[in-house]
């Protein structure tokens, strides 16, 4: 069946995404969680809290291509040390990243209605897909948005910095 990338979906996606408590929402394009390239949009909202992650063990790529708005992606060190600050938007140059086996990383959406494309290596499978930093709050904890906004801060000022 073909799958399109449409802006009503892109437009739908967000406006739930920014009503829910989680504020982001995917829309799975693979039909089975067992589909070996797990496809999917992701829309994310200002506020939103992804738990720092890696992939591995088992060992999965992960590809984040932005269609709209803008996000950054959070590397870190084993020790939960931000390493790196990609900044994901279309309008200053960058469009996708792909995070290797085994690194750290977290998303921040900067603006709302942003939307990512998402490519993994599947199978997703709940208890083994991420393997989550036990140096940062688990989401819904508390502290989640107070770790959310130091990392918010310090990509602002290595953004400053760099000027």
């Amino acid at each position: 069946m073909l799958k399109i990338v449409s802006s009503k979906l892109l437009d739908e996606l967000s406006q739930k995404a920014a009503v829910i408590p989680r504020k982001r929402l995917n829309h799975n394009f693979h039909d089975d969680l067992a589909d070996p390239i797990n496809r999917m949009l992701n829309a994310l909202e200002p506020g939103t809290y992804l738990q720092p992650h890696k992939h591995e063990n088992p060992d999965k790529r992960e590809v984040f291509i932005v269609l709209r708005g803008s996000l950054v992606v959070v590397f870190f060190d084993a020790s939960g040390n931000p390493t790196e600050f990609v900044l994901l938007d279309p309008n200053k140059g960058n469009h996708a990243v792909e995070i290797p086996v085994g690194v750290w990383h977290t998303l921040i959406a900067l603006e709302p209605g942003s939307v990512v494309y998402e490519v993994k290596d599947g199978p997703y499978l709940q208890l083994s897909d991420k393997n989550f930093a036990s140096w940062a709050p688990k989401e819904g904890d508390f502290g989640c948005d107070e770790y959310l906004k130091i990392l918010t801060d310090q990509y602002h000022m290595d953004k400053n910095e760099n000027l």
